[in-house]
């Protein structure tokens, strides 16, 4: 490891992070600050980077990259030593995220390679050599196989399911053992699997920086436990206290059924689920575990990691989330009034109230909006909507929200994500719900003098095509009583002045 000093303070290498935002990302990144690294996080959106807890240390830099362009690549690693590869492309509207994978692994090659970098490390999953993997699968390992190509050296760490609050997999796994006391199962819950708890995750990945000997080395990583699915479903509802689960694996039960029984179920959409499900029939058992004599640590079992987990969870501690690593989209057309420009007409729902309360008073409940606490109005609508969108395969109202009271940039809320977030001032959401066309929900608050506020709320949709317009057009009539209704239910939790007071006027 080279330090250099500068006074009397010793600062550490500069550290790249591809993909500072997602799920390890987001976490990582706050594990080399407090470990005293400077870090470049990087991601294809800046709003996102600037709503992380550790956006503001003085030891980070953020920097859009677009990691299919190369040049962009090349002017986030300039000045770096180290980098990590947190990079997938894969997404409810991407269908070529193979290639997309590909195009981005060979531009961070060639990045690489005209850099200053002398080691590149990147989180790879156990079983990815087993024959019949799915197209997600693939992909990962392909991307590893196109990083190892570099003149820079490799650390591969490969992973089994990693054990954290917000994970994909212990969502899915909370989510099946909470909901269904009986359930039916594929025949691959009885695969052996050694999960890892996140914070060993962690403290391996932090640990390849300080020590040489793993550089251009693979690394199979694993907890304690080698057990099945099954066995960690009963571990669960232990730890929950939850009564007896009864599973019932069946042979003909597929992957592809599998996820999408995991999509209605839990929040993870099938997309995501079946790649999960599918990696989940091969057996993920470290055949190796050399760099426990490299990177010492206390390693958790599965109970103390599930344990974590759901406290974290239950106590909206969760650092980062499985949809973090959504991407929010531009949606340019919603600050235009050029409807030529925009292409095509938008519509818009405006309403806005003046109100006798400082702008702190209207952002505490607003901010607060879905999740546990709902739309202050007509909630089993919007819970109906949820429904009708889980139903055709979108996201429905299940992912709720990582935190009740704080939201970011990047975030998702309910069948939302957050595109801008100005305390006191805006709040800015877009849909992520299956639509005929394109819709954003706005909040602006705006201070007429003090003690006087006036909050405008605007939902605004622009249609695809004929079925987009028929679609406003029938939910046209409910708009005057769901949107009136959260506007005035934000007004009158707005009376209050701190967060007890506010819980009290949503759940009375």
């Amino acid at each position: 490891m080279i330090e250099r000093t500068v006074g009397e303070v010793t600062m550490k290498d500069k550290v790249a992070v591809i993909g500072a935002t997602g799920y390890v990302g987001t976490r990582l990144v706050r594990k080399l600050l407090d470990d005293g690294w400077t870090v470049r996080a990087t991601s294809r959106d800046l709003n996102k980077l600037r709503g992380r807890h550790w956006a503001d240390h003085p030891n980070v830099e953020l920097v859009e990259t677009n990691v299919l362009d190369q040049g962009s690549i090349e002017e986030a690693l300039q000045g770096c030593k180290k980098a990590y590869y947190f990079v997938h492309s894969m997404n409810a509207q991407s269908r070529n995220f193979a290639d997309d994978d590909r195009t981005a692994a060979e531009n961070m090659v060639k990045a690489a390679d005209n850099s200053t970098l002398d080691q590149l490390i990147y989180l790879g999953g156990l079983g990815e050599d087993s024959p019949n993997l799915s197209k997600h699968l693939k992909s990962r390992a392909e991307v590893g196989e196109i990083l190892a190509k570099s003149k820079v050296p490799l650390t591969t760490l490969r992973a089994a399911m990693i054990i954290g609050s917000g994970s994909a997999s212990f969502e899915i796994l909370r989510y099946l053992v909470e909901r269904l006391p009986v359930m039916i199962t594929p025949k691959w819950v009885s695969v052996p699997t050694q999960p890892i708890g996140i914070v060993n995750v962690l403290n391996y990945l932090a640990g390849c920086l300080n020590h040489p000997e793993t550089i251009g080395r693979t690394f199979d990583i694993g907890g304690p436990d080698i057990l099945r699915y099954r066995d960690l479903m009963e571990i669960y509802a232990d730890v929950a206290g939850l009564g007896r689960r009864w599973i019932i694996p069946i042979p003909f039960f597929t992957p592809t059924l599998s996820s999408y029984w995991i999509h209605l179920v839990t929040p993870v959409p099938a997309y995501l689920g079946r790649p999960l499900a599918e990696g989940l029939k091969n057996p993920t058992v470290c055949r190796e575990n050399d760099i426990r004599e490299i990177i010492k640590q206390d390693l958790l079992t599965c109970r103390s990691a599930i344990r974590n987990a759901l406290n974290k969870t239950q106590n909206y501690l969760v650092e980062s989330h499985w949809t973090d690593a959504g991407k929010i989209w531009p949606v340019a057309w919603s600050s235009e009034a050029d409807a030529e420009w925009s292409g095509g007409t938008v519509y818009m729902d405006r309403r806005e109230l003046i109100l006798d309360r400082t702008p702190e008073q209207i952002w505490n409940p607003l901010v607060r909006l879905g999740g546990s606490t709902g739309y202050y109005y007509g909630n089993w609508l919007w819970r109906l909507r949820g429904v009708m969108d889980k139903a055709i395969g979108g996201v429905g109202l299940r992912r709720g929200r990582r935190s009740p009271s704080e939201l970011a940039a990047g975030d998702v809320l309910d069948f939302w994500r957050v595109k801008r977030v100005e305390k006191n001032k805006s709040l800015v959401l877009v849909a992520e719900m299956i639509l005929p066309g394109e819709a954003v929900l706005e909040f602006t608050i705006e201070e007429i003098s003090p003690g006087k506020t006036k909050l405008i709320q605007t939902a605004k949709f622009l249609p695809s095509g004929l079925l987009g317009l028929a679609y406003w057009k029938a939910v046209s009539p409910l708009h005057h009583f769901v949107f009136n209704g959260m506007i005035s239910g934000i007004a009158a939790a707005a009376v209050t002045k701190n967060v007890e007071e506010v819980e009290a006027v949503l759940t009375r």
